[in-house]
């Protein structure tokens, strides 16, 4: 699996899959950090991250589906690039959910205990970092745009537009299926009791410059340049205007940035230091570092709702509509006409 979920415990022994360089009896004489035959580290977490997977998914999937629904409205409203920017993070966040945390952590990790084809798993290798890189290069489209918004407004208001916004969206999630397929030969870290590879090695380290190293580079550098703006504009006796989409852009790239280190931090320290299918600290750490990076996809709904105002009237909008529909639809049709005569003649 690509973005490694839990191994419970107690489950049946299950057959390594085969790799070029794997635990084959021509290879145990070859010397390496790992012996040709280790023992597999304990799971420590026991069934902590499905029950923790199945809130997840059961409180974020809901919540970025209304997100969904208000962002869609605000940005046929408005027409705002950054509404776009933000209707696709959310859409890719929803992506993540379900090929990332539902099929990969809990249908394949913890109800089929990994018992699954290896074409399946590395078919679903593709899925997920496809996914996974959809949604964190739509956060740097929604950079750029802020960038441009603050420092190049002229610019940013002779170019911008939903069409501009769609293809560049539509670029980011071609070039994230693209970048996904070479993660179909992706060695899954409980599994793989083998020194790594030099093609596990490029696929790890890809993996990190893809999804945190070069995306949080560009954070940084237009951050900082955002920043610096408008602390100008206040020694200027200006005031530092800080727009809405401004502060939830500081606010998702904060928090992405936060949530996803420990991952990377983790699979580096697997990868050079000590391996998970042998240290069971190691083997905690990245169950704990996965958990924690699956949050990302679940709290954007939350800072919206904390920094916006339109934002949270939208939401209330469209929970009302929503129980309007049902209320009209559970009620007889004569009494669904008398409601709405009811309604007209007050209005008149």
């Amino acid at each position: 699996m690509g973005l490694e979920g839990p191994e419970t415990a107690g489950q049946p022994h299950v057959t390594l899959l085969p790799t070029f360089n794997g635990s084959d009896p021509r290879y145990s004489d070859v010397d390496g950090r790992w012996p040709g035959i280790p023992e597999r580290s304990p799971c420590v977490a026991g069934i902590t991250p499905v029950i923790y997977y199945s809130i997840l998914l059961s409180l974020g999937l809901p919540v970025n589906l209304l997100t969904t629904v208000a962002l869609a409205r605000l940005a046929a409203r408005t027409r705002k690039p950054s509404y776009h920017y933000l209707l696709a993070l959310t859409a890719s966040d929803i992506v993540t959910q379900v090929v990332i945390v539902f099929i990969g952590f809990l249908l394949q990790g913890a109800v089929l205990a990994r018992q699954v084809p290896q074409a399946v798993v590395r078919t679903a290798n593709i899925l997920e970092f496809a996914a996974n890189h959809a949604s964190v290069w739509i956060a740097v489209l929604l950079t750029v745009d802020r960038y441009n918004a603050l420092c190049r407004p002229l610019r940013h208001r002779a170019t911008s537009s939903p069409g501009r916004s769609h293809r560049a969206i539509a670029a980011v999630f071609g070039t994230a299926f693209l970048t996904g397929i070479p993660f179909y030969w992706w060695l899954d870290v409980w599994r793989d009791p083998d020194p790594p590879s030099t093609m596990d090695k490029l696929l790890k380290w890809a993996h990190c410059l893809i999804v945190y190293f070069i995306p949080c580079n560009v954070f940084l550098v237009t951050n900082s340049a955002i920043i610096l703006r408008l602390q100008r504009r206040g020694q200027r006796g200006l005031r530092p205007w800080v727009s809405k989409s401004t502060a939830i852009l500081l606010g998702v790239t904060s928090l992405f940035a936060l949530l996803w280190a420990p991952r990377i931090s983790v699979m580096l320290y697997h990868l050079y230091v000590a391996p998970v299918h042998r240290d069971w600290r190691v083997h905690l750490a990245l169950d704990i570092a996965n958990m924690v990076a699956m949050l990302n996809t679940a709290v954007n709904f939350g800072l919206y709702c904390f920094i916006s105002k339109t934002f949270r009237a939208t939401v209330r909008q469209v929970i009302h509509d929503a129980h309007t529909s049902c209320t009209l639809k559970s009620q007889p049709k004569g009494t669904v006409v008398e409601l709405m005569l009811k309604s007209v003649g007050t209005e008149l």
